[in-house]
Formats: C-alpha cells, sequence, structure tokens
C-alpha cells in the first residue's frame, strides 16, 4: 500500500524511530496531513480504536531493538535519496527504491522476522488484555483524567464500545 511504503520513507529519512504520520483519503486521494509527530501522542483518548495496535507496535519495536542491540543511526546518508530523486524512472520505480533504503535502514526483514517468531504470543496477548478488568479500569482512569464527572458514564460506555469493536475486528489475529 502507497501511504505504508511513504510513512516508512519519511520516518526512515528523517530517522524516526517512532512517529505518527496521519493522513486523510477524501476523494480516492490520500493526502499527509502531519507527518512530522517525533514526539507521538499515543493516547487512547487519541487513537480511538489503533490504540491496542499502538501499544502492540512500540512493545514489538522497542522490543526488537533491545534483543539485537539495534541503535539508532545518526548518519542521515541523505545523498542516497537524492541520488533516486535525480534518476531517470517512474514514480513507482523511485518509491520501491526509496523504500528499499527505508527497509535497509529499519531491517525490516529482520524485525518482522522477530515479530512472527520471538513475539508471535503478542496480538492474542493484546486481544485478551484488552477484555480484562485490568485494561477496563486503565480504560476508566483515562475517562476520569480527561472528562468532567458528568460525562463519564457516556465516554466509558464509548470507549468501551469502540474497545469492543477493536475485539471483533481482531477476532482473527488471536
Amino acid at each position: 500500500m502507497e501511504i505504508i511504503r511513504i510513512t516508512k520513507v519519511i520516518n526512515a529519512f528523517f530517522r524516526w524511530e517512532i512517529n505518527s504520520c496521519e493522513a486523510i483519503l477524501k476523494d480516492g486521494l490520500l493526502q499527509p496531513i502531519d507527518y512530522a509527530n517525533a514526539c507521538p501522542d499515543m493516547h487512547l483518548f487519541s487513537l480511538h480504536v489503533n490504540f491496542p495496535w499502538a501499544v502492540k507496535s512500540l512493545l514489538a519495536w522497542t522490543s526488537f531493538c533491545l534483543a539485537t542491540d539495534r541503535r539508532m543511526k545518526l548518519d542521515m546518508n541523505t545523498a542516497d535519496y537524492f541520488a533516486i530523486a535525480d534518476s531517470e524512472g517512474s514514480y513507482d520505480e523511485k518509491l520501491a527504491a526509496y523504500e528499499a533504503l527505508a527497509d535497509r535502514y529499519f531491517d525490516t526483514e529482520r524485525f518482522l522476522e522477530f515479530r512472527a517468531t520471538e513475539l508471535s504470543w503478542l496480538d492474542e496477548a493484546m486481544w485478551e488484555f484488552v477484555q480484562t478488568p485490568e485494561f477496563d479500569a486503565i480504560l476508566q482512569g483515562i475517562v476520569r483524567e480527561k472528562f468532567p464527572p458528568h460525562e463519564h458514564e457516556q465516554f466509558f460506555a464509548h470507549y468501551r464500545g469502540i474497545m469492543r469493536y477493536w475485539v471483533e475486528s481482531n477476532k482473527s489475529n488471536a
């Protein structure tokens, strides 16, 4: 998918190890609206149905970096990206070349292997955790922190509904 490729390239280019990239799809055209959140808001209040995915992703990436002793690279090697930009070729060919640089930076193949082997339990564990009283207590704490008391019940129901939707949507991954 083009948006995934572009997001990987942007993050690799700027050496952002964690970042949120927001885009909007309107009339069949995908447009970036905020690609520079090097300190992203990963709060349930902000991410809604994407919260469990974000937690799993952060856990997987930090575990990979720790287990493999991966260090952030400071050399931005922008010349490699500019050489692709200046080369002959179609947009798709250039995007594929950029993605190859990004995959090399993020060690994508090795990360995906690590995720599939060492963290094969993660999807099921998150799916189960979201359904526990402990997670519900976290959800309630977030609502109490963000909303006035007279709105608590409304937003307990709202966020519980969002998490039920996530659970139902991710049954096959658990």
